[in-house]
């Protein structure tokens, strides 16, 4: 399980640092948002990935703290993703003022000339 978790956040960075890397905004913003969802993973998998474990310590019994998961990368995760969410909303409200301002989404404001 930790190598699919691995390949995944391997895949979603690499994605994300070409996005990044594009001439054009929206792919930027996109790119950006992969980087982010691939740090998200990275941060809920240092909270241990464990199956078959239950989630709270039952009644009357003494908890061993090696058998369950961190809930701290959990609550930062879930703020991560809420934070997320409000500054590409923010990007994708700036690239549309930037675009109806200079007429183009490139990241100059200015496109190549195509000779």
């Amino acid at each position: 399980m930790e190598l699919v978790v691995a390949i995944g956040i391997g895949v979603l960075a690499g994605s994300g640092v070409w996005l990044l890397l594009r001439p054009r905004t929206f792919q930027v913003i996109i790119g950006l948002s992969l980087i982010s969802y691939a740090v998200n993973l990275f941060i809920f998998g240092m909270g241990r990935l464990r199956t078959g474990v239950p989630p709270i310590i039952e009644p009357g019994t003494v908890g061993n703290i090696a058998l369950h998961d961190d809930p701290l990368p959990q609550a930062l995760v879930l703020t991560a993703i809420v934070i997320a969410f409000a500054t590409t909303a923010l990007f994708l409200v700036v690239l549309l003022a930037a675009r109806g301002l200079t007429g183009t989404d490139h990241v100059d404001g200015r496109e190549r000339d195509q000779t």
